[in-house]
């Protein structure tokens, strides 16, 4: 496995200074934004598709600095009832999975999207219960007329394009756990997986060492993300936490740093499940802590993860001998 990171961290630097900046802190690997809500700051595939000169430089950078790109990611909601949003953030997955091609990067991370109740909404609904029977209606609905067709669709188009792409089970989403996460790569084909990301399943009350052994193979990328629950809290309101993610004191929990959240033991547990699993991609730090800046969020993260990692070789010695 290699450690890597989601260079949004550093998305006020220039794409050259965040790669310099990642291998200086002892990153191999890097995940870069290419739209949908997490912006195209370091890399807008509109103005780079097709210029061979300006795909050799990116190239050129990321490998001077002893770097691999494990991934482009345009999390956005291609299925979004505003058309004009639908049509931008899949505007961007179309492009992303076009750049990747051209960079030789073989995945493309993304949501899954959620519709609305309707032909006629505006905004999206994620369902979260089947009664009243409105809801099991709408949840029937958006998986049977959007959901499925779409990814269809685009898992056709990635296996096309030889490119895999990994959707992150995300609440607020049609897929933000494992049985939806697994109905959506079963409707996609094999071109369709995950990037997990454990942080979204600690609050629902998952174990993300089961739900990995699980998904097994279909486990694409993974983001390193942390998540704290704070008992007071939610011994009061339980999970479903609508305040702001920068009300910490008052939230049921809050997104940490890793090991802030939970502790060695149970990162090597899900590490050990990746590799159980036959994962050796990246382990991508994503930053969300509003405890810590985002630099000694990204050190500490970096420190933690350097003595859960196992590595390629490491897998390998004792069969070897």
């Amino acid at each position: 496995m290699k450690l890597g990171v989601f260079l949004k961290l550093f998305r006020t630097r220039s794409l050259e200074d965040a790669l310099a900046h990642a291998a200086s802190q002892g990153i191999q690997a890097v995940e870069i934004a290419t739209g949908g809500y997490v912006g195209n700051h370091h890399l807008n595939p509109k103005e780079v598709l097709g210029n061979t000169q300006e795909i050799e430089n990116i190239k050129r950078a990321v490998t001077q600095n002893g770097l691999t790109i494990s991934a482009l990611s345009c999390h956005g909601n291609p299925l979004h009832p505003n058309p004009a949003i639908a049509q931008e953030h899949h505007e961007d997955f179309i492009n992303s999975i076009l750049l990747a091609k051209e960079l030789g990067v073989d995945t493309v991370v993304n949501f899954s999207g959620c519709p609305g109740e309707s032909e006629t909404s505006q905004r999206p609904v994620w369902i979260t219960c089947p009664w009243p029977t409105d809801f099991i209606e709408t949840l029937t609905w958006q998986w049977e007329q959007k959901v499925i067709p779409y990814w269809e669709k685009m898992g056709k188009f990635a296996r096309e394009q030889g490119i895999k792409i990994a959707v992150e089970p995300h609440p607020g989403f049609v897929v933000y756990n494992t049985e939806t996460a697994i109905r959506l790569c079963e409707a996609a084909g094999d071109h369709v997986g995950i990037n997990f990301d454990p942080s979204h399943l600690f609050w629902q009350g998952m174990d993300p060492v089961q739900s990995i052994l699980r998904l097994g193979s279909k486990i694409y990328h993974f983001h390193a993300k942390d998540t704290a629950i704070y008992k007071h809290n939610n011994e009061l309101n339980g999970v479903l936490d609508t305040k702001s993610y920068r009300d910490i004191a008052n939230r049921s929990w809050a997104f940490r740093t890793v090991g802030y959240g939970h502790g060695a033991e149970l990162w090597k547990e899900m590490i050990s499940a990746l590799r159980t699993a036959g994962y050796s991609g990246a382990i991508s730090i994503e930053h969300e802590d509003g405890l810590m800046s985002t630099q000694e969020g990204f050190s500490k993260a970096v420190r933690f993860l350097q003595d859960v990692l196992i590595t390629e070789d490491s897998g390998e010695m004792y069969w070897a001998r």
